[in-house]
């Protein structure tokens, strides 16, 4: 028996693409419901709304999507949940506020979102 295999890299191009735009939408989809969550201490609104961003810069060759709050106190106010955080912007500020999506009961909801995102990018794949 002879088998003959011939891969079609465009194809599989498109494929990859499609993982890296489907892991982008995840990541917007999340910071859209952390935010509409009201669950990011606010101030200024400068950490929710200016400081969080996407990197997608390794999304190409390791897959990965990230979600950074780039400011120096971003990590002090996670980690710290005690703080007596403002609500008068965000009714649910305080720490750890994406704790439910990594741990929580909305831990599988990322990924939900990528098999829904993606399936909907292969439609438009041939």
């Amino acid at each position: 028996m002879k088998v003959k295999i011939k891969m079609n890299n465009s194809v599989l191009k498109k494929l990859n693409a499609n993982q890296v735009k489907a892991a982008n939408m995840v990541a917007e989809q999340m910071v859209s419901e952390i935010v509409r969550e009201q669950r990011i201490p606010f101030d200024e609104g400068t950490l929710q709304n200016v400081q969080t961003n996407i990197d997608d810069s390794e999304a190409k060759t390791t897959g990965v999507v990230k979600i950074i709050h780039d400011t120096p106190y971003a990590a002090r106010l996670y980690y710290h949940p005690e703080y007596n955080f403002d609500k008068t912007i965000n009714k649910n500020a305080g720490g750890l506020w994406w704790d439910d999506y990594l741990i929580g009961s909305k831990k599988d909801r990322p990924a939900k979102l990528f098999r829904k995102f993606y399936s909907y990018l292969l439609k438009g794949v041939k």
